[in-house]
C-alpha cells in the first residue's frame, strides 16, 4: 500500500497524465527501450531521444524517494518511468512541433538544406539569447559563476546546461511561431462590448450599497456597559467638534478599520453580521453623524459617505474590463487556430501513438534501429 502511494505521490508531483483512454494495463504494455540513444519520438524532422527525458524522470523519482525516506519498488519503478515519459513526451512533442511549424514557414517545402541553413542560422541566434538572457539568470539563481558548478547543479535537478539551451531554443522558435500566426492585439467593436454586456447581464447586477466612516468601543475593552458608552459618546463629540471622525477613529476607535479612519468601503445590503448598523447605514441621511447605536458587540457612531441603489452596473462602467475580456478571448481562439493548423501539417511518429490523437507509431525502420541499440 505504501509503495503504491509513492507511485501516485510521483506521478502527480510531475504534473503529468497519459492522455489515453486504454487501460492502466493497457497502457503498461509498451514497454521503454533500454538505451538512452533510442529514438521514442519523431516530430516532422526531429527525433526525440529517450535520453532526452530520463535525467527528468531519474530525479524527481529521486526527489519522492528522498522526501519519503523509501526505495520505490523495482515492480513499481517500472510503472512509475513510464508514466511519466509518456507525460514528459507529450509535452516535449508539442514544443517540438512549434519549432517545426516555425522552420517550415522560413523555408517552405524546400529541400533539406535549406532546412538545415535555416534551422542552423535561427537556432545559432536563440543560443546567443539563451547566453546573453538565460544563462546569467540561471547564474544568480544558482549562485554561480562557475559552468561546470552550474552544470552539476542542475543535473542533480534532472536537467543541464545543454538540455536547458535545447529546451530554450525550441521555446523561442516556438514563441516565434505564435507571435506570427497569433494576432495579439485583436480589435473589438462597441457592437461586440454591447452583444458580451447584454448576454451576462444578470452577473452585474448588485444589490444597493454604501461607504461609511465608523467609531467604535467593544464591550470588551471596559468594565461594564456605562464605561463603554461613555467612552463612544466622548469619541462622538470630539468628532463633531473636532471635524474628523477619521482623526479620532485612528487614535481611539476599536474596530477593523480603525487604522483606515474607521473608512468602510462598499458593502452591499444585508451583507453585515451587525443586523442594526446594517440598518442605520441604509436608512441614515448621507454625511450626518449618527447617535450612539448599539448591537451584541458594543457601540458605534456611523456617517454614511455615499449610498447607491440597487441596479445593474452601467456598461459604461464595464466597457475596459468587457473589452480586455473580448480581446483575451479572441487571442485564445486564434492560438487554438495556429496549433490545430500546426497538428495538420506536421507528422508526428511515436512509441506511444496512443497518447498523441492523430499521430502514427514509429516506422519500423526506427523500431528495429531501436531494437539494434538494445542488443
Amino acid at each position: 500500500m505504501r509503495s503504491r502511494k509513492l507511485f501516485q505521490t510521483l506521478v502527480m508531483l510531475i504534473g503529468c497524465t497519459v492522455g489515453s483512454a486504454l487501460s492502466y494495463a493497457q497502457r503498461l504494455e509498451v514497454a521503454l527501450p533500454e538505451d538512452p540513444a533510442a529514438v521514442i519520438a519523431v516530430v516532422g524532422k526531429s527525433n526525440v531521444l529517450l535520453g532526452d527525458l530520463l535525467p527528468q524522470v531519474d530525479a524527481r523519482i529521486a526527489e519522492v524517494e528522498k522526501k519519503s525516506g523509501q526505495k520505490i519498488p523495482a515492480e513499481q519503478l517500472r510503472e512509475a518511468r513510464l508514466s511519466l515519459v509518456r507525460g514528459l513526451l507529450g509535452k516535449t512533442i508539442q514544443a517540438k512541433m512549434m519549432r517545426e511549424s516555425f522552420l517550415l514557414e522560413q523555408v517552405g517545402v524546400e529541400n533539406a538544406d535549406k532546412r538545415e541553413e535555416a534551422d542552423a542560422k535561427l537556432s545559432g541566434r536563440a543560443r546567443h539569447m539563451f547566453h546573453e538572457a538565460e544563462l546569467p539568470e540561471l547564474k544568480k539563481q544558482y549562485g554561480t559563476q562557475d559552468l561546470r558548478e552550474l552544470d552539476s547543479m542542475l543535473r542533480e535537478k534532472g536537467s543541464s546546461l545543454l538540455a536547458r539551451q535545447r529546451d530554450f531554443v525550441d521555446q523561442m522558435l516556438g514563441h516565434l511561431y505564435l507571435r506570427g500566426n497569433v494576432n495579439r492585439k485583436p480589435e473589438v467593436s462597441l457592437a461586440e462590448i454591447i452583444t458580451e454586456y447584454e448576454a451576462d447581464k444578470e452577473q452585474y447586477f448588485r444589490a444597493e450599497r454604501a461607504r461609511w466612516e465608523q467609531l467604535t468601543v467593544l464591550y470588551s475593552k471596559f468594565p461594564n456597559e456605562q464605561a463603554a458608552r461613555s467612552a463612544i459618546q466622548e469619541m462622538g463629540r470630539e468628532a463633531v467638534f473636532g471635524g474628523s471622525m477619521q482623526a479620532v477613529a485612528r487614535a481611539r476607535s476599536q474596530e477593523a478599520f480603525a487604522s483606515k479612519g474607521g473608512v468602510h468601503d462598499w458593502t452591499s445590503r444585508g451583507s453585515l453580521a451587525s443586523d442594526a448598523l446594517d440598518t442605520q447605514i441604509f436608512t441614515l441621511p448621507l454625511n450626518k453623524i449618527s447617535g450612539v447605536i448599539q448591537d451584541k458587540l458594543g457601540f458605534h457612531i456611523i456617517r454614511v459617505l455615499e449610498r447607491e441603489p440597487a441596479g445593474y452596473t452601467p456598461r459604461s462602467e464595464l466597457q475596459d474590463e468587457l473589452r480586455s475580456k473580448i480581446r483575451q478571448r479572441k487571442i485564445e481562439d486564434s492560438q487554438r487556430v495556429a496549433l490545430d493548423r500546426m497538428w495538420e501539417k506536421i507528422p508526428v511518429w511515436t512509441l506511444f501513438p496512443d497518447d498523441i490523437p492523430g499521430s502514427k507509431p514509429l516506422p519500423v525502420s526506427i523500431a528495429r534501429q531501436n531494437n539494434t541499440l538494445n542488443r
